[in-house]
């Protein structure tokens, strides 16, 4: 890790480097291009970009038009608008119809700390991959987040992007190949297995350094594709664990603790996972004051290793 980078703007230059070699290649927006940094392919492409207000049943139905006569359609939003609002465009037209519609969550989980429930997501993971045909990414930090835009291009059919509002610590290598439904293994380790996706990688890193001081070794394993799940995967790389936990900045409920329990259901290796328990987010001064309350941390991570242990 050498230093801190913007998910949100890795997202808005690797959408100007595609328009570039792709003319195809369309983007969307509803009155946020400035904080999703969509404003970077309008800046570069005027006359491929839509600027539609604060619409977002209307732009991801135009995005699906888009998609239907031949273009790549890229929309942004804030995650909860993007999941929530336009559900059922999403559903009816863009998922059935399995069209190339790319949806760009941004400022998910919590990292609108200012803002609070209303514009904080704690459910986007588990309500896009409930929906057929689609593909959810949860890349860990900015290279990756170009990585994942990239493949979403590549992908037939519609994907869903999970970004976040804060930058976040660089982990991935800028020259690493993305790719579909494989798990990155951060860091090796023996006794523990730590499932990541998102900012709560970081998390998982601290906690794997904390554990090593107490003689457990942690093997951490960044999982940014959240559909299609690669249930084998997790049985592979847990099959010698004392112990597993997952760590996530959304519900526990239809995230990533649920599909690294659903793929353990045959295994006997005890698990516990840190995430958001069923409740709303809030007003805050900072992220940080919210992952603490909600603990989502090194320090909950490392409680829920030993007491596994």
């Amino acid at each position: 890790m050498s230093k801190t980078q913007s998910q949100r703007l890795a997202y808005g230059e690797e959408l100007v480097a595609l328009g570039a070699d792709n003319r195809d290649i369309v983007v969307l927006e509803a009155d946020l291009g400035k904080s999703t940094m969509s404003c970077l392919f309008q800046q570069a492409y005027p006359d491929r970009y839509f600027e539609m207000g604060i619409a977002e049943q209307n732009m991801l139905s135009m995005a699906a038009g888009l998609a239907a006569s031949g273009k790549i359609a890229f929309a942004s939003t804030f995650a909860v608008f993007a999941a929530g609002r336009a559900f059922d465009q999403i559903r009816q037209t863009i998922a059935i119809g399995n069209l190339n519609v790319k949806i760009c969550g941004s400022s998910s989980g919590l990292s609108d700390f200012g803002d609070g429930s209303t514009h904080q997501t704690i459910e986007d993971v588990a309500t896009m991959s409930v929906i057929p045909n689609m593909t959810v990414l949860t890349p860990c930090d900015a290279a990756e987040t170009r990585q994942a835009v990239h493949a979403a291009a590549e992908i037939e059919g519609p994907v869903y992007i999970r970004v976040v509002r804060n930058d976040v610590p660089d982990y991935i290598s800028e020259g690493d190949t993305f790719e579909l439904g494989k798990m990155r293994v951060l860091k090796d380790g023996n006794d523990v297995v730590l499932f990541a996706s998102g900012t709560m990688v970081e998390a998982s890193m601290k906690a794997a350094e904390t554990l090593e001081k107490d003689g457990i070794s942690a093997k951490v394993v960044n999982v940014s594709t959240m559909k299609p799940f690669d249930e084998e995967a997790v049985l592979t790389l847990s099959k010698e664990a004392k112990a597993i936990v997952t760590a996530e900045e959304h519900s526990y409920i239809g995230g990533l603790a649920s599909k690294v329990a659903l793929a353990l259901k045959k295994s006997k290796v005890p698990m516990d996972y840190v995430a958001i328990e069923d409740k709303f987010g809030q007003s805050a001064h900072s992220v940080k004051e919210l992952m603490d309350h909600y603990g989502l941390t090194e320090q909950n991570i490392v409680a829920k290793v030993k007491g596994l242990l």
